[in-house]
């Protein structure tokens, strides 16, 4: 007879702290529910009618239990609050040689897109040991991107970037859900993700046959969408670099500054007149409903590409950033 096993087995790095938190958490409740009823019992049966137990001067001598009550909460769920506010910082920090992987939800299935161009449905391969960046959203409605035995969880969300990592500890097949309601057929949306040896997942990438890149895919609609007429060397307007652009601040025209992360370039594209970069023009027209979310994905890859020098043509260098 199998054992009960209360909790998903522990697959990531983060999973044992995760664990700890909640134990935690739930250990801290308890103790401070059982102490709450336990007195109430006490004091019921203590001071209960016709019992000869002294009732006064009450507040000066129990103001040092409050006193030292509400502070040793306070201090306990303070402590709870921090440890659980580091682990959410950690898990959205990912280490600089994380591997990007791009995620779209759809009613009803995930579409996962590698670097290297290759595509799943519903099933995420990753190497064991490595740390992964998960860069997550949506084509219509909110959804909730969850791995439980990694202990992991984050919305989809449309019109917006949101990130995860996570590095996996332990080769197998675990589950992966919408942890969020999204329609009819939420409950069937689902699938898996298989932790591979680093040589497995290699072999399983090159047995992919995956064409292009998203770099290169991305290239490609950065010229087919006319961005290059403007953004080229040739171009006629004048417009912020895109060489060397991703991960940089940006001085932008209302004196803040900003980090050109995914989330930036996507809304560079979508809404170009929102965070118009300091000294140009705001010129550049909308992309909004013209471009989907896959293809946004590609030319954000292309354009990350540009700053780390794998971008795939030799007119790279003299390729600029969208016109804000």
């Amino acid at each position: 007879m199998g054992s009960l096993q209360l909790l998903p087995p522990t697959a990531s790095a983060h999973a044992a702290d995760m664990d700890w938190l909640f134990a935690a958490l739930l250990g801290t409740s308890a103790f401070i529910l059982l102490l709450v009823f336990g007195l109430m019992i006490l004091f019921c049966v203590r001071y209960r009618k016709n019992s000869k137990v002294e009732r006064g001067n009450r507040l000066g001598r129990t103001w040092r239990v409050e006193v030292a009550w509400t502070t040793a909460t306070f201090i306990a769920f303070l402590g709870l609050y921090f440890w659980g506010a580091e682990l959410y910082v950690d898990i959205h920090s990912p280490p600089k040689d994380a591997t990007d992987i791009y995620v779209v939800g759809k009613q009803w299935m995930w579409k996962i897109e590698h670097p290297g161009g290759q595509r799943e449905i519903d099933t995420l391969h990753v190497p064991v040991g490595r740390p992964v960046r998960l860069v997550l959203t949506s084509e219509d409605v909110i959804h909730d991107f969850a791995i439980p035995a990694f202990r992991i969880r984050q919305d989809a969300l449309p019109g917006r970037y949101e990130t995860l990592w996570f590095t996996p500890t332990e080769v197998g097949d675990y589950r992966l859900f919408c942890a969020e309601f999204c329609g009819t057929w939420h409950a069937r949306m689902g699938g898996s993700v298989v932790v591979m040896q680093p040589s497995d997942f290699q072999r399983w990438l090159d047995s992919q046959d995956p064409g292009p890149s998203l770099a290169q895919e991305g290239e490609a609609l950065f010229r087919s969408y006319g961005c290059s007429g403007c953004h080229g060397g040739a171009g006629t307007v004048r417009a912020p670099r895109l060489e060397g652009l991703f991960g940089r601040p940006v001085p932008l025209e209302d004196g803040r500054t900003v980090i050109a992360d995914d989330r930036y370039i996507r809304d560079s594209i979508l809404m170009p007149k929102a965070e118009i970069a300091a000294g140009y023009p705001p010129v550049m027209p909308s992309f909004a409903g013209q471009i989907g979310e896959d293809d946004l994905l590609k030319l954000v890859a292309y354009i990350k590409s540009l700053a780390d020098g794998t971008a795939g043509t030799s007119q790279a260098g003299s390729v600029e950033r969208p016109a804000q």
